[in-house]
């Protein structure tokens, strides 16, 4: 078999997830790299010898790729995944799908346009811990899912979003979204529905106080990224755009009833998520989210507080960033380009993730007034639900 031929745009720290596909000879290969950044380019034709650098993406759209992938920063997802959509390119997505729900309906209106191939980067539901927890819930452990709580602590938040363009909120509408988008859709996912409404509050209550900043366009993310850092009040060479909030905590209602709350900061010292799924026959929480963690199962009978969980589930190891997430997320993007079919992520469900992030964040700004996430054309759902395929005339 021939190999898959794809390209890379946008070269930062997470293009590395595209190493995973290049594998010359034995399927697929980076044949193709844009980035703007001389220094990005140059960092990555060392992985990638073979490969064409170009600093305009656009310059890969007549290359005849089998398919792209899209790691640029989260305002460069919308356009560039529509024009390579248009041109036939199937489009791997890192998340978020855009920064808002309008944005979101364009690319999936692209994909079904023109029959590209759009696969969206929602790596977490291949991350053993949460198909640990959907595995127990759909064993029917807990009984039916009511209420899902999750606390993310950002401990590198001030390293990873504040010193860059993650900060600017013209760039990712807020971490809400832009880091949230990946909380909101494993908690979907195990609740099975999406969020109908939002309301949200939150602010910049510490990184905002300090003065220190610096441009750090010409720098890579190795550059500024030290866990010597702390505490958060100590760092230095903040972004000089920094308007979004290092606190926040969204309630979420969804179509089938389902509560879930979502709260994150990004000061704490020590950086996971916590999930805590409550059903009507029990509840589950996650200790760790990674090897080395726990799933915990309390549903044999009333109790005060007691350590000794009725069911405990460890969490698996996997080579590979995320647990293991990265390159099974990769593996099946490939599948998919070769062959189509069911995937476990879902361009549907990566638009309802940043539907209710961005719900949430309008929410916030507005001194928490509930807002309803705006309704998708349901052709749309259906052509996605069917695996990208238009259904067969009835």
């Amino acid at each position: 078999m021939t190999d898959l031929r794809f390209g890379v745009v946008g070269l930062g720290a997470r293009s590395r997830i595209a190493q995973h596909a290049h594998q010359p000879g034995e399927g697929s290969e980076i044949v193709a790299l844009a980035d703007p950044v001389a220094a990005q380019r140059d960092a990555a034709r060392e992985q990638y010898p073979d490969a064409t650098t170009y600093a305009d993406y656009t310059e890969l759209l007549d290359l005849k790729l089998d398919g792209v992938f899209l790691t640029t920063p989260d305002d460069l997802h919308e356009d560039p995944a529509i024009d390579f959509l248009r041109a036939g390119v199937s489009v791997f997505v890192e998340k978020p799908l855009a920064i808002t729900t309008t944005g979101c309906d364009r690319v999936l209106q692209a994909a079904y346009d023109s029959g590209a191939r759009l696969y969206v980067g929602h790596n977490m539901r291949h991350m053993p811990v949460v198909q640990t927890m959907r595995d127990l819930i759909q064993s029917g452990a807990i009984g039916e899912v009511k209420a899902i709580w999750c606390r993310h602590f950002v401990g590198h938040g001030g390293d990873y979003y504040f010193k860059d363009w993650h900060a600017d909120r013209r760039r990712t509408t807020s971490l809400l979204l832009q880091k949230g988008a990946h909380d909101i859709d494993v908690m979907h996912w195990l609740a099975g529905g999406y969020t109908t409404r939002a309301n949200a509050f939150g602010g910049l209550t510490l990184y905002g106080g300090i003065e220190d900043r610096l441009d750090r366009s010409g720098q890579r993310f190795a550059d500024f990224v030290s866990e010597d850092n702390w505490p958060p009040l100590s760092q230095t060479g903040m972004a000089p755009v920094m308007d979004v909030e290092d606190l926040s905590m969204a309630n979420l209602l969804l179509d089938n009833g389902v509560y879930l709350t979502y709260q994150q900061c990004h000061y704490t010292p020590d950086y996971w998520r916590n999930y805590t799924v409550i059903g009507t026959a029990g509840r589950l929480e996650n200790f760790g989210d990674g090897p080395g963690g726990v799933v915990k199962v309390w549903n044999s009978r009333r109790s005060g507080y007691r350590e000794d969980a009725d069911q405990v589930v460890e969490i698996p190891d996997a080579e590979g960033g995320h647990g293991g997430a990265d390159p099974r997320l990769v593996r099946e993007y490939i599948r998919f380009v070769h062959e189509g079919g069911a995937t476990l992520t879902s361009p549907i469900a990566a638009r309802a993730a940043v539907a209710a992030g961005y719900a949430a964040t309008t929410s916030l700004r507005d001194n928490g007034t509930p807002i309803d996430v705006p309704p998708l054309d349901p052709a749309l759902i259906d052509y996605f639900d069917n695996g990208q395929v238009l259904p067969s005339p009835s």
